[in-house]
């Protein structure tokens, strides 16, 4: 059987997402983009020319990926309903990652923020992606308010340090095992991607670490492929942990 990502009805066969900043030119945004296997990629609202009046970003898109437009650059719940109302009507889709950052130094989300906004975009028919701590508080009232999916950070955005928090992701998938949750922000290399998969994450979503890679289109392959380990990894079950050895060859019949 095929293993979907599904998000609000729509099915992904990839559970990697990618973003479109901080490439050195739009060929080489271009090359990973393909060589992810992505199929869903952020851009975001307050950077994009959304007239099409100058070369963009949005012009070397691959033709088969989805849009998902972010909020990103807003501060307050205000900022960010309007940025996704914008969204909605200049790139034709009701998709938004919502972003509220409250904090310029760490750009660590505001969650109150976060919740006002999702409140409200939800009731005007958004299929909203919310980006907040790894609270799984939070997570619950995000689910509440109809959020099809969930989407706590790893680490601060950009600063590619891993999973900082195992202990809260794991918990939040144990405590909310229905919920789709994709791993936003942090992501350094392959081994943090696998990481974030084998605690149960649904899907990991990245930018800063393909596009700031010394090889983009390298990096992007090794996170395909890492994303898919981690998540055959965690379908299997991993073995248990001990304290001490075992044998890996029992002893009964061995010859004396």
């Amino acid at each position: 059987m095929e293993d979907y990502l599904t998000i609000a009805g729509r099915k992904f066969k990839s559970r990697l997402i990618v973003g479109t900043g901080k490439y050195r030119s739009y060929q080489e945004m271009q090359a990973a983009h393909r060589a992810s296997g992505a199929e869903m990629v952020t851009v975001a609202v307050n950077r994009v020319p959304l007239d099409r009046k100058t070369e963009s970003f949005l012009d070397y898109l691959l033709p088969d990926m989805e849009i998902l437009p972010n909020t990103a650059g807003c501060y307050d719940a205000e900022h960010a309903i309007r940025t996704a109302r914008l969204a909605r009507e200049a790139l034709g889709t009701n998709w938004i990652k919502l972003e509220v950052i409250g904090d310029k130094v760490t750009l660590f989300p505001d969650n109150e923020q976060t919740l006002q906004a999702a409140r409200v975009l939800v009731k005007e028919g958004f299929v909203v992606l919310p980006y907040f701590n790894d609270d799984l508080v939070v997570a619950k009232k995000l689910l509440d308010i109809g959020c099809p999916a969930i989407m706590p950070l790893a680490a601060p955005i950009g600063s590619g340090m891993g999973v900082q928090n195992p202990l809260n992701l794991k918990i939040m998938r144990e405590q909310l095992p229905d919920a789709v949750i994709i791993v936003d922000a942090g992501v350094g290399t392959a081994s943090d991607a696998a990481v974030a998969m084998e605690l149960g994450a649904d899907a990991v979503l990245m930018n800063t670490a393909i596009a700031e890679a010394k090889d983009p289109e390298k990096m992007a392959r090794a996170m395909k492929l890492a994303i898919e380990a981690g998540r055959l990894a965690y379908l299997a079950g991993r073995m248990p942990k001990r304290m001490y050895a075992s044998a890996s060859s029992p002893i009964e019949g061995a010859i004396k």
